[in-house]
């Protein structure tokens, strides 16, 4: 009987320590991040460049996947599903963390109870973006071509309860039509059909845009966020070109699968930070109109706080506009 109690009392300490051990001990191999949209979007872009700079920092490899669906939350709903052991994060915007969790009528997943919040990265406008040969230049001439057209006219975005969606969605009610949405399985593909005239507008993330901007591929109209955007100095905001109500700035976040150890939380928290403030993903975020996020917002419980306070804010004009995806 006594060697039984040993051995339970041996067994009970393994299992006390065995988080704490594995913990210590990651990473000892691969992270697989999941980026829940397709590749050339602006979440894989700056996700790549975070991923690489962390992956220096945590001297272990990190693979980027796209799987792509259902306005990221394909891939969401699987980092969810993953164990929660270190080794699969998310690398999340804000469609994927808050705006669908309204507008979709059965989310596939909490974003506040079935993923352990890790930290927010990074912050980036939107901006209405039109074929370069499209008819107008301003948001002036855009609202007015809209307004008489909208029953030919189309939108893509990086599928139904993307920030790409929601921001056209607030776009089509302040401008009072009705312009037919075409979802994608991520925004590098609806930017494809832009430029090649397919759809004739995108509210997308400065990230990708401004490349195809400067570019000469596509012409911007106005940005749809609080302030005028990095690199789009000289563009003026709807605000201030009369529109209110249309704050589509995004942001971008890590998380993990809930249960994951406090430590491994933790440091993947510290290797973000670190990452964004390396001189060189400054400057490339910078390129691309993106910013970083502040020392003191950059916790897990910030973005838990964040998460909560967002998915709250959304759900006002989501629910005003009466648009809910099945």
């Amino acid at each position: 009987m006594l060697h039984s109690f040993k051995l339970l009392g041996l067994a009970a300490l393994l299992i006390l320590f065995a988080v704490p051990t594995n913990a210590q001990s990651w990473p000892n191999r691969p992270i697989t991040a999941i980026v829940p949209f397709a590749a050339g979007g602006p979440v894989d872009i700056v996700g790549r460049i975070l991923a690489q700079q962390m992956a220096e920092l945590l001297g272990q490899q990190i693979v980027v996947e796209n799987p792509g669906g259902a306005g990221g939350m394909t891939g969401t709903a699987r980092v969810v599903k993953s164990a929660p052991d270190g080794y699969t994060i998310l690398i999340a915007s804000a469609g994927v963390l808050a705006l669908n969790q309204t507008l979709y009528k059965r989310p596939l997943y909490n974003a506040s109870t079935d993923l352990e919040p890790v930290a927010l990265f990074s912050d980036t406008g939107r901006v209405l973006i039109v074929n370069k040969d499209f008819q107008a230049s301003n948001l002036t001439e855009f609202i007015a071509y809209a307004k008489a057209n909208h029953g030919k006219m189309s939108y893509g975005s990086a599928g139904a309860g993307s920030g790409t969606h929601v921001c056209a969605i607030l776009l089509d009610l302040a401008m009072g039509t009705k312009i037919t949405h075409v979802p994608y399985r991520g925004a590098s593909l609806a930017m494809g059909d832009l430029i090649g005239g397919r759809i004739d507008f995108i509210a997308e993330q400065v990230a990708s845009a401004l490349p195809q901007i400067q570019g000469g591929n596509v012409k911007a109209i106005a940005t749809l966020g609080a302030e005028r955007a990095p690199g789009l100095e000289n563009l003026p905001t709807a605000k201030e070109l009369g529109i209110n109500g249309l704050d589509c700035g995004s942001w971008n976040a890590l998380a993990v699968p809930k249960g994951t150890p406090e430590a491994i939380v933790r440091r993947l928290a510290q290797a973000s930070s670190d990452a964004i403030d390396a001189p060189a993903v400054i400057e490339r975020f910078k390129s691309i109109g993106v910013t970083v996020t502040p020392k003191d917002q950059r916790s897990p419980e910030y973005l838990g706080r964040y998460i909560a306070s967002e998915i709250e804010r959304w759900a006002v004009p989501i629910k005003s506009s009466g648009v809910t995806v099945e």
